[in-house]
């Protein structure tokens, strides 16, 4: 009988005779990872010049099988931990350089190839179009060696990084669990609720777009107001069909992720965006998101208002130049933190006068009730999500910075004739 493993004290794959075991190897990339993330920073390169070269050079399929399967079985307790796909190549993206992102990627399509598409739920399904997760490998080959080859990178380099990606993943904190996981989705709830009208969403984005491409601020102004102002016609639409065939409300949660720098004005602005439109918002600025919870229709509103206006706030931040104080020290940081939390507060400001609802008429009386239950299945989630969050309050430190955001804001304004609030959406289609 063939000895199929002598006694070692050596590293993961000394002493042994045959192929080594694969479900050992993925334990030690594993265990070399969690030695990453703590700090000991020879664990990754050792651990991949030993599975590269020597006994394990000999066995390049079981060394990358073994790769999968660290990287999937990793990937899904990512899940269980409440990311999602978009979540996951954001942080890594953020944290280590190309090609990891792709790396990423990868190993999440993998990994969703052993669900069925029905019990997974639609924005799951909706990531993964957005990240590009698909099968680009030959399933029949190891992946590893393809990917390492498609990329360039010589094979210790390749089990390097992965090992470093592991190293990032394990370390990730728990999240609030927003969707069910792959596999648990219900189908029949997800076809509960029907989303928002695609046609209306191709248009707003359409109107945005052009908003934050024009060099003219009047122009900008209108296309802004005529998005916001079909949003909540869309919205309170929506909501009037709620009431009349009397559908429970519910809320969900979604994830907006911002880019650096001047998070903390940027995070304001969402928080003002969403509050005006119903919703909750809390900033993670160590992770760099802000989670959103409200009506799947009103954040579909703050989720597009919030990347147009950070468009046309930085546009018109940069546009002022570099700033320099009395002294002719720079002061560029500190004004355009406060020419963000400026244009924050005002557009809050003329967001909410603008998507306030009329207090008479027939209409308005079947909208309020409805308005009134979402607002509570809105904090009750809130509150389940998130019961020891605190409030942040903020420092203006320039002066010249908060008026010019606040002018910025003004010619950014979103005014809505009240009484077209109501109206049915399909006229504007």
């Amino acid at each position: 009988m063939r000895r199929e493993r002598r006694q070692s004290h050596g590293g993961a794959g000394a002493g042994w005779d045959g192929p080594p075991p694969v479900e050992l190897l993925a334990l030690s990339l594993a265990h070399a990872a969690h030695s990453h993330a703590r700090g000991d920073v020879r664990a990754a390169a050792g651990c991949a010049a030993e599975l590269s070269a020597g006994h394990f050079g000999n066995h390049p399929g079981m060394v990358d099988t073994a790769v999968s399967m660290a990287l999937q079985r990793t990937v899904g307790e990512v899940w269980e931990r409440g990311w999602l796909p978009y979540d996951v190549v954001q942080i890594v993206a953020r944290k280590l350089a190309e090609p990891a992102p792709a790396l990423i990627i990868d190993a999440i399509a993998a990994e969703f190839e052993q669900y069925a598409a029905a019990a997974v739920h639609q924005r799951w399904r909706d990531q993964l179009r957005q990240i590009g997760a698909t099968i680009w490998w030959q399933p029949s080959a190891p992946h590893l060696s393809q990917w390492a080859l498609r990329h360039g990178l010589p094979r210790g380099e390749a089990l390097t990084l992965v090992i470093t990606v592991l190293a990032v993943l394990v370390s990730l904190p728990e999240l609030p669990r927003i969707l069910p996981l792959p596999g648990q989705a219900n189908t029949d709830a997800i076809g509960a609720r029907a989303g928002v009208d695609q046609k209306i969403l191709a248009r707003v984005r359409g109107l945005l777009a052009k908003a934050e491409s024009t060099q003219f601020p009047e122009e900008a102004e209108a296309l802004s107001e005529k998005a916001q102002e079909l949003m909540n016609r869309y919205a309170f639409e929506r909501a009037i069909v709620d009431a009349e065939d009397h559908v429970p409300q519910s809320a969900t949660s979604r994830r907006l992720w911002l880019d650096s720098p001047y998070v903390d004005g940027k995070a304001h602005l969402v928080h003002c965006i969403a509050s005006a439109n119903r919703c909750r918002a809390v900033f993670h600025k160590q992770l760099g998101f802000v989670s959103l919870i409200g009506d799947h229709t009103d954040l579909e509103i703050v989720e597009l208002l919030t990347t147009s206006l950070l468009v046309q706030a930085t546009r018109a931040m940069v546009l002022a130049g570099r700033q320099v104080g009395r002294g002719g020290q720079s002061t560029t940081r500190s004004y355009r933190q406060s020419f963000l939390l400026a244009y924050a507060v005002r557009i809050g400001e003329r967001l909410r006068a603008a998507t306030e609802v009329p207090a008479n008429g027939a209409t308005d009386a079947r909208l309020l009730p409805v308005l009134a239950d979402r607002r509570k299945v809105v904090d009750e989630l809130f509150e389940s999500m998130f019961s020891e969050t605190v409030q942040k309050s903020y420092r203006i430190s320039n002066s010249a910075g908060w008026g010019a955001g606040r002018a910025a804001a003004d010619l950014a304004q979103l005014g809505i004739e009240r009484g077209a609030l109501v109206e049915s959406a399909a006229h504007s289609q």
